[in-house]
């Protein structure tokens, strides 16, 4: 197991440019969880990974906060999920989100906290924490991911 990848980022733009790098590293069935609170930059991130993933520039990305779920159309299915207004795992069940984590796409989850006991054991987990107003900590931890393992020396990098 890969130890986790802590990165800093100073701006919308920075937040954007990791989620592009990491985008470009994903591939069918990878789960992206995503934990942070509201205005960490958990949007900006799906932006940048959904750029990385060939689905165009990003910028149409928006939280489906009320749809629970968008999908977007890069090198492979990509499904983004926002579990902020589900309560418990009925609503997931009722989306069959199992044909999601374990199919032919990427699948991206915002409050991924709220479905834990069900994600998939081998996922990227990334939090992200507010340090000021601009300021974010983002920790990458790529699990088993082995695919993932090159983040480590590509982050080096200035992202």
């Amino acid at each position: 197991m890969m130890q986790e990848i802590v990165v800093i980022s100073k701006s919308p733009e920075e937040t954007i440019s990791l989620g592009k790098r990491v985008g470009e590293l994903l591939r069918p069935p990878d789960v992206v969880s995503l934990f942070g609170d509201f205005g960490s930059g958990k949007t900006c991130l799906v932006q940048g990974i959904v750029e990385g993933l060939g689905a165009g520039d990003g910028e149409y990305v928006r939280s489906p906060s009320y749809t629970l779920m968008n999908q977007y159309v890069g090198m492979f299915p990509i499904y983004h999920f926002d579990l902020f207004r589900i309560n418990d795992l009925i609503g997931m069940e009722e989306l069959d989100y199992e044909d999601y984590f374990y199919g032919n796409g990427v699948t991206i989850i915002e409050w991924a906290e709220k479905i834990q006991t069900v994600l998939p054991t081998n996922r990227l987990d990334i939090r992200l924490l507010i340090i000021d107003e601009r300021v974010r900590e983002i920790t990458l931890l790529p699990g088993n991911l082995e695919h993932l393992f090159s983040l480590h020396s590509q982050l080096g990098m200035a992202v």
